[in-house]
């Protein structure tokens, strides 16, 4: 049975989708059958892996709308054992599209049936918001990744993120675990970079990821390349960082198995 991890901060701009992208790419490096799901209207994590938006048959929006399987959705991608179920700008409209439907925060756990068989990973990359499509996200995956930016105001809005995946767990998916929190656009020259990750462990003991994903201009140029960083600028830091995360995802995931919800811990 795969996993399914909704990588998810209501906050733009923190590097959600660079590390949805980037820890796919190397936990399919790293043999694993990998899909990754892309729930952001904004469709970056489908264009940042080389697929053109506008050529699309079907996305994601066509399984959510009508109840459909993903897995026919699913494209391959450059990357070998990575394939994403794609999205574009329709994706928009099913925030509003889906409320009046009957089990609208289920709609995306139904589309995944079985995919769990055919994917050891599955990584939902959820949109900048908090509303029914991180909830769909968050009601299909076993855990969450949070990645918080190394920034001023990082912790600004955890509170919020917070409630909703205890909502969640109450009302929707009482085994969402936290696999961890991941810092990104660490600069190591600055003392603001030290002080945010020493205030996010603090906020979170236990939880936070011992690989820090660094600010890189690498990591900024791949995706305009239709690229990971993994093949974009392999031997870079961002590339070397992201590996040493999808070692340290595959070390929490595996080692706990399905534990990962009962034995990491609640955020």
């Amino acid at each position: 049975m795969g996993q399914t991890i909704a990588v998810v901060n209501q906050k733009g701009g923190v590097g959600k989708t660079t590390t949805a992208i980037n820890l796919a790419a190397c936990l399919a490096a790293l043999g694993r059958r990998v899909l990754l799901v892309d729930m952001d209207p904004q469709g970056n994590a489908t264009s940042g892996l080389g697929v053109d938006k506008s050529a699309l048959a079907r996305t994601v929006y066509d399984c959510l709308q009508d109840g459909s399987s993903l897995l026919p959705v699913a494209v391959d991608t450059a990357v070998e054992n990575l394939s994403i179920a794609p999205a574009n700008v329709d994706l928009s409209g099913a925030e509003v599209e889906l409320v009046s439907v009957l089990a609208r925060e289920t709609r995306l756990k139904a589309a995944l049936n079985g995919a769990e068989d055919a994917f050891d990973y599955i990584l939902v990359d959820g949109p900048p918001s908090l509303g029914l499509l991180t909830v769909n996200s968050l009601t299909a995956a076993d855990c969450v990744l949070i990645p918080i930016q190394c920034e001023y105001y990082a912790l600004d809005g955890l509170g919020q993120l917070r409630s909703t995946l205890e909502l969640v767990r109450q009302m929707l998916n009482p085994a969402l675990g936290t696999l961890g929190v991941v810092l990104t656009m660490y600069d190591a020259r600055t003392r603001l970079s030290a002080e945010v990750a020493d205030e996010v462990r603090a906020h979170f003991p236990g939880h936070v990821f011992r690989t820090i994903i660094p600010r890189s201009v690498k990591l900024s140029e791949a995706p305009i390349y239709g690229k990971p960083v993994i093949d974009y600028a392999p031997g870079s830091r961002g590339a070397e960082a992201y590996m040493e995360l999808a070692k340290e995802v595959i070390e929490l995931a595996e080692a706990q198995g399905n534990q990962v919800a009962h034995t990491h811990g609640h955020a």
